[in-house]
């Protein structure tokens, strides 16, 4: 039989295979370990950065897989290593993979020489995740011509000097001075600005007074996704205004624990930016920059993700209400001063357009008595709902809401621990085109389980505990194709 198929028949199925069983078939046979490997495009990697034999030993394993597109490396060693171990790990992988797509490699920090040598040898890179030090330049992006995804994360306790340092004029022009020790990579790298292609950028740990952030601003024109996380500033004074223009055409904006800098940046969405679809914002941010934003806005925003623990008030769900009627997500988490009548307020404009609706660990579920009711028969055009660790939501209250959300296909109540049965059975009555429900720690019994995925006409996903699922449920999981998560 193994005669009978051809090379490309075997890469060809084994590029099929789910991943679970896939390593399996590469013990049938010499021949069959060879076409695996030559066939496989994606690998991660758990590597140890302070073993000696890393080196040479990760370039003979890489050589075998010529196919490979797609690398994540992954430390497991909790003391950081030295910045020559590290870069020598990715100038490995830039000599010996230069075919790869998407590269991912943010828990050891690497040096600017082997990003240099990155940007000259891996041409084809789409995607980048990676960990450095600032000051830098941001220059050798410039030689990567395809990269639509760029993440990094500022190293900041960096016991060890560069091979090379920078200084920055008052428009940020660098001048480099190196060590005999490594030239690479220099005629690549041009003094003038250089439009890059990213599309998205997600920075981390960055600071008021980084520099080497401008000349990266400065030529993000293109970009539509941009992610900051646990950032202090967007680099020092020179990079204030080039910053201001990549908002200009940004459509989803990620901020995550910048609370310093969060008032600023929503007041000059508020006043540049025309064209957001998608806001998160994550721990941070004041009354006065939420309301700005929401009530100035003139970006036709579809999804808005907050987590706002003291923040979010009546007037700032009263502008969303007003000026977001487009909205399609509305996700809360841990808001606990969130008012019932704005949010009814929000309910009665989006009565069609709102598709999700997330209260995670919300109080006011259990604090305004028949707040979800209302919602229910506001927003009969829902088709997500997320009620997450509401811990003293009642059957009554939630089934309440199922009646008049009869569009539902996805359901979320992890951490309701006061759900009964009869949310089950509401469930399984009301909620006719119901996909994907997650039960997991409700005091909701075996047998109710048992009956749902009985009953339940178009599920595919149910995620609850192991010990709540009978023989019979899993008979007809099984029989149905219903996927249980554990």
């Amino acid at each position: 039989m193994d005669n009978l198929l051809c090379d490309e028949l075997i890469q060809e199925i084994f590029n099929h295979l789910p991943s679970s069983s896939s390593s399996s078939t590469s013990l049938v046979c010499k021949r069959w370990l060879h076409l695996y490997r030559t066939s496989k495009t994606t690998i991660s990697l758990r590597i140890t950065p302070n073993d000696n034999s890393l080196i040479p030993c990760l370039t003979s394993f890489l050589s075998l897989y010529p196919s490979l597109s797609s690398l994540s490396l992954i430390s497991d060693c909790d003391k950081e290593p030295c910045f020559n171990i590290s870069s020598n790990i990715l100038i490995c992988i830039s000599s010996t993979c230069s075919n790869l797509r998407s590269l991912r490699f943010s828990s050891i920090p690497v040096s600017f020489s082997s990003l240099l040598f990155l940007s000259s040898s891996c041409k084809h890179l789409t995607s980048l995740t990676i960990s450095s030090s600032l000051p830098t330049s941001f220059r050798w992006l410039s030689s990567l011509p395809f990269l639509k995804e760029l993440c990094f994360t500022k190293f900041r306790n960096r016991d060890e000097t560069e091979e090379f340092e920078f200084e920055f004029d008052e428009n940020e022009e660098m001048g480099l001075e190196f060590n005999e020790n490594y030239d690479v990579g220099m005629s690549s790298l041009s003094s003038k600005s250089s439009e890059l292609p990213l599309e998205s950028l997600y920075l981390s740990k960055i600071e008021s007074g980084d520099r080497g952030l401008g000349w990266l601003w400065r030529n993000c024109s293109k970009l539509k996704r941009l992610g900051l996380r646990s950032c202090e500033g967007i680099g020092d004074g020179n990079s204030f205004n080039s910053f201001i223009n990549c908002l200009k055409s940004l459509k989803e904006l990620e901020l995550r624990t910048c609370r310093t800098i969060v008032d600023g940046i929503l007041f000059q969405l508020a006043e540049h930016c025309r064209s957001l679809s998608s806001l998160l914002l994550y721990d941070g941010g004041s009354r006065e920059g939420l309301y700005r934003f929401f009530n100035q806005s003139e970006s036709p925003l579809q999804k808005l993700d907050l987590r706002l623990p003291l923040d979010l008030g009546n007037n700032h769900l009263l502008a969303v209400a007003e000026n977001f009627r487009g909205l399609i997500s509305l996700r809360l988490q841990s808001c606990c001063l969130v008012p019932g009548e704005g949010l009814k307020t929000i309910g009665s404009p989006m009565s069609i357009e709102l598709e999700e609706l997330a209260l995670i660990n919300c109080d006011v579920v259990e604090r305004e008595p028949g707040l979800l009711t209302t919602l229910g028969q506001n927003l009969k055009g829902l088709k997500k709902l997320d009620l997450s660790y509401n811990e003293m939501l009642v059957d009554k209250e939630f089934v309440s809401m199922l009646i008049s959300c009869q569009n539902l296909v996805d359901i979320k109540l992890t951490g309701c621990k006061k759900l009964t049965h009869f949310a089950v059975v509401s469930m399984s009555k009301s909620c006719k085109f119901l996909e994907n429900v997650d039960i997991m720690r409700t005091t909701i019994e075996a047998e109710a389980v048992e009956l749902f995925i009985l009953s339940s006409m178009k599920l595919r996903r149910v995620q609850v505990e192991e010990r709540k699922l009978t023989d019979v449920a899993k008979k007809w999981a099984s029989q149905k194709f219903i996927e249980i998560v554990t």
